[in-house]
């Protein structure tokens, strides 16, 4: 019988197996987490990672191939942060305009809790057209999608119970959430504008909602309130 011989696999990058590796990596993302906040993508070096770390720049690469790969990384262990704080502290039982408004603060509020240098960096790149940002386009349009997926599957489940319009597609409901979110985030990082987060989230859903929200709901709204006007007369 013919031996089919093994694919040839690629030759992977040393994963940490000690916990000191383990927290080698550790201590990587979280200086280089400082450097890119604080340089953004191009100014940003390994060499000054490496400097302030007090090791070489050959250890940063034994663990991370390119800054390239480092920086998304980076930008990936923040988003998952956020994605955390969003699906564990959803209210389940709220409604979806009270879900989506826990959403508009979240976002607003982790974008911004640690400065603007991270969501500088995450803005600048995700509009980047020019040379000097295509190095991270194309796994950075991986990482938005990932990132965009709670609001996707919120609005998805507020079509299917009747409370979100279903006559435009969700990629269009998507971006009409997070656009505004985006200039508001670019009017504190680029105009310094210091801004009420939790006023800016409500004022916002107040905003959206009425163009989220499906047709019928405001009259069935205003049925529910009649009924409820009715129920309270008669007790009274």
């Amino acid at each position: 019988m013919t031996t089919i011989p093994s694919p040839i696999k690629a030759p992977q990058r040393r994963s940490p197996a000690s916990a000191k590796a383990e927290q080698r990596v550790r201590d990587i993302l979280r200086v280089g987490r400082e450097v890119f906040s604080e340089r953004g993508y191009e100014r940003a070096t390994t060499t000054e990672i490496a400097q302030r770390l007090g090791i070489s720049e050959a250890t940063v690469f034994t663990y991370f191939r390119s800054k390239r790969e480092l920086c998304m990384r980076v930008i990936g262990d923040w988003y998952d942060e956020i994605i955390d704080a969003i699906e564990t502290g959803l209210p389940l039982k709220a409604t979806v305009r009270e879900q989506l408004e826990f959403m508009v603060h979240t976002h607003l509020r982790l974008f911004l809790i640690q400065g603007t240098g991270l969501c500088a960096l995450v803005l600048s790149e995700g509009r980047t057209k020019g040379e000097s940002g295509q190095e991270l386009s194309e796994p950075f349009v991986a990482l938005q999608r990932r990132y965009t997926a709670p609001l996707m599957d919120l609005l998805a489940r507020g079509q299917a119970s009747g409370e979100v319009r279903a006559d435009i597609p969700l990629r269009l409901l998507r971006s009409l959430v997070f656009g505004p979110m985006e200039h508001i985030l670019w009017e504190v990082v680029i105009g310094g504008r210091q801004i009420d987060i939790d006023s800016s989230a409500r004022d916002l859903v107040a905003l959206l909602w009425p163009a989220l929200q499906a047709p019928d709901q405001e009259l069935l709204g205003l049925r529910r309130m009649r009924t409820e006007l009715a129920a309270a007369l008669a007790q009274g």
